[in-house]
């Protein structure tokens, strides 16, 4: 039997997260076409910015709409990884530009479902808590960067990490227990509370604690980092 030209990925072994299991036959049937990982990032990114543009208009249907367009987005970030290391293609620049794209996708989701929400209610407070989460994952996306700038020498073409972009490092305290625990549950389950939230005509009350979580977020990681930083 010849050789596919790329090693097969092992099944999901444990029941969370849930999309692994859903990725994982997606993954299978894009090994057997030309796709790269790259390619995959870049298409994840359309469903991502479609859920943006339906929630940007408010409503229940649209939320629906938006929201399975969310877990296309989702389904496709989680096969790039795995066709990356499949296919021996995992990069600097390919986790880079994973990270540019989910920064891009969140942060237009995150204004797009405030701006929906002051649609449906007419109270401008659910914009300002959209664009407050928005904000913090820009805070927090800008500070990665400078980190791993920082830790590269200032050399652009060395910020990456050529290590599994999913992998959490050791958590150490408990400032790097609750970063690596809410990244993790975010990645795993944020498209499955989304959808729960717009079957039930809830998801405005997302946005608040969106908007404190990201906060809460890059303020954790810039005291971790900056302590490590200055050892």
């Amino acid at each position: 039997m010849s050789n596919p030209g790329y090693d097969h990925p092992a099944r999901p072994r444990t029941l969370f997260p849930l999309i692994r299991h859903l990725s994982y036959p997606v993954t299978i049937l894009l090994l057997r076409t030309p796709l790269t990982a790259n390619q995959a990032t870049f298409l994840s990114m359309i469903p991502g910015l479609a859920a943006a543009y339906f929630l940007f208009f408010g409503g229940y249907m649209f939320g629906i709409v938006g929201s399975v367009f969310l877990f296309f987005n989702y389904l496709l970030d989680h096969c790039d990884g795995e066709i990356a290391r499949a296919k021996n293609q995992s990069s600097r620049f390919g986790h880079e530009f994973d990270t540019f794209v989910d920064w891009i996708v969140h942060t237009a989701l995150f204004a797009a479902m405030g701006h929906g929400a002051l649609l449906e209610t007419g109270q401008i407070i659910w914009l300002w808590f959209g664009l407050a989460a928005s904000i913090g994952g820009t805070i927090n996306y800008a500070l990665s960067v400078y980190w791993r700038l920082r830790k590269s020498g200032g050399d652009p073409d060395a910020i990456g990490s050529d290590t599994e972009p999913d992998a959490a490092p050791d958590p150490e305290g408990l400032k790097s227990v609750l970063i690596v625990a809410f990244r993790e549950f975010a990645r795993a389950a944020f498209w499955a509370i989304v959808l729960a939230l717009a079957l039930m005509d809830w998801m405005r009350y997302l946005l608040p604690f969106a908007a404190v979580g990201a906060q809460v977020y890059w303020i954790l990681q810039f005291t971790v980092r900056g302590n490590d930083h200055r050892v």
